[in-house]
């Protein structure tokens, strides 16, 4: 910015030194002129018949005139004397004799052909019909200017350190409010000026904040969600790892038993059978965790369905399991309720909700399903849940009583399947709870 700033106020000025020097030159030639054209005349009136008209006359006028330059010529333009006694060509195409033979008197100004110097002539018709010429020397426009150069030269250089000594304290005086404001947005606060000019710096320089902040604030939580998702990968691992420890701990053990051919045949049976029921629970945990996963990759399109058909259907499936522990289903399900989803989620939502509500339900308990257009619940008279729990009931393999672990595909993934379905639904599900009077879970649904 220095730089830029010194460029241009040495442009700035230099050209002004030149035009004011070109200016003063021309002005100074011009008043020269205008002197010489009212000192002429006058001199030109000092001529009277006591002067020869040859060069001894003209001589002797010049040193009357304080040795201007005399000339007399005939009315052809022959010269008849000349003060500096030089033999001259035929002057009747000089302009000042044009002029004084037309007009009686004019003026010219040139170069002179024999001296090779810048006159002013003045030329008079006399009433013989002659002329006589006086001239001034003057100096030329260029010769002014070459006279002037070393004090434009000097003009020059003291332009030049003005200019830098100007370039330093307005860019120390410029420059020192943008450095602070920039010293203030690299904290981070909001940056303020009582310059109106760098108003809209300060707008700029907020916005970036503002934006970096956001960023910033973007990354940090991107960051969470992904130390979130891996210690939920490493949780979901490890619960994964443990639930398929058990069953094959026991398939390994009954194996190795059957291999030693020490067994009798009651103890075979029930060697046989454990591994079989083991087998099975292993199997359902596999496609329990894949159904689980499935949910994320599902890219199916939705469609509007029938809840209340879905509910209906899956209280008939579950009613025999039902009875057989005594326990009471009682519907309140309202007719031709839709929702914007698919079948096989829904029987999926309504199945968990409903099977967890008779697998921790007390013999001969209740169980109540409630559908309308605003939300689905489904409460039990159950075990209930803790209240240290609640925060728990929707994580992964969380089951409130562990003795039911297994049983059924019980793994502690129905709730949060359950979880997930509303949150790709835009849905919210939410649990009321205590200890050992029962739950309610409720979804309610989106009204967009």
């Amino acid at each position: 910015m220095r730089k830029r700033i010194l460029i241009i106020s040495l442009m700035t000025t230099l050209l002004g030194i030149l035009f004011f020097t070109f200016a003063f030159t021309s002005s100074y030639y011009n008043t020269a002129i205008e002197q010489a054209k009212s000192i002429l005349p006058i001199y030109c009136n000092m001529y009277d018949d006591g002067y020869s008209f040859d060069d001894e006359g003209a001589e002797a006028l010049s040193e009357e005139l304080g040795g201007a330059r005399v000339t007399f010529i005939r009315a052809d333009g022959e010269v008849a004397g000349d003060s500096e006694g030089e033999e001259l060509a035929n002057h009747s195409d000089r302009e000042e004799v044009i002029g004084a033979l037309e007009y009686g008197e004019a003026f010219s100004a040139r170069a002179s052909d024999t001296i090779g110097k810048t006159m002013v002539y003045y030329c008079r018709a006399l009433d013989d019909g002659n002329l006589i010429r006086v001239a001034m020397l003057t100096r030329s426009e260029w010769a002014l200017l070459l006279q002037s150069l070393s004090t434009v030269i000097t003009y020059i250089l003291l332009d030049i350190v003005a200019c830098l000594l100007f370039t330093y304290f307005a860019t120390y005086f410029i420059l020192r409010p943008v450095e602070q404001l920039t010293k203030e947005a690299m904290l981070g606060g909001e940056v303020k000026t009582g310059y109106s000019e760098l108003k809209t710096i300060t707008g700029v320089l907020n916005e970036r904040n503002h934006s970096i902040k956001a960023q910033l604030t973007e990354l940090e939580n991107e960051r969470l969600m992904v130390k979130k998702a891996q210690d939920s990968k490493n949780e979901f691992i490890a619960n994964v790892t443990h639930e398929m420890n058990t069953p094959l701990t026991s398939i390994r053990g009954y194996a190795e038993l059957l291999c030693t051919g020490q067994l009798d045949e009651e103890q075979r049976k029930q060697a046989y059978s454990t591994i079989s029921s083991q087998s099975e629970r292993l199997t359902n945990l596999i496609a329990c965790i894949i159904n689980y996963n499935e949910i994320d990759s599902d890219d199916l399109p939705p469609y509007e369905l029938n809840f209340s058909k879905i509910v209906e259907e899956t209280l008939a499936v579950v009613k025999p399991e039902a009875d057989k522990r005594g326990i009471e289903l009682i519907k309140k399900v309202d007719e031709n309720i839709t929702v914007n989803s698919r079948h096989e989620i829904m029987s999926e939502l309504a199945g968990n909700l409903i099977r967890n509500a008779i697998r921790y339900n007390k013999q001969g308990g209740k169980i109540t399903v409630t559908l309308d257009y605003r939300h689905f619940s489904v409460s039990d008279t159950g075990i209930g849940i803790a209240p240290e729990n609640m925060d728990k009931v929707f994580s992964r393999f969380f089951t409130v009583d562990k003795s039911h672990s297994g049983k059924n595909g019980g793994f502690g993934l129905g709730l949060a399947v359950c979880k997930k379905i509303c949150q790709r639904q835009g849905w919210h599900i939410g649990v009321e709870s205590r200890l050992g009077e029962g739950s309610t879970f409720t979804v309610e649904f989106s009204l967009n």
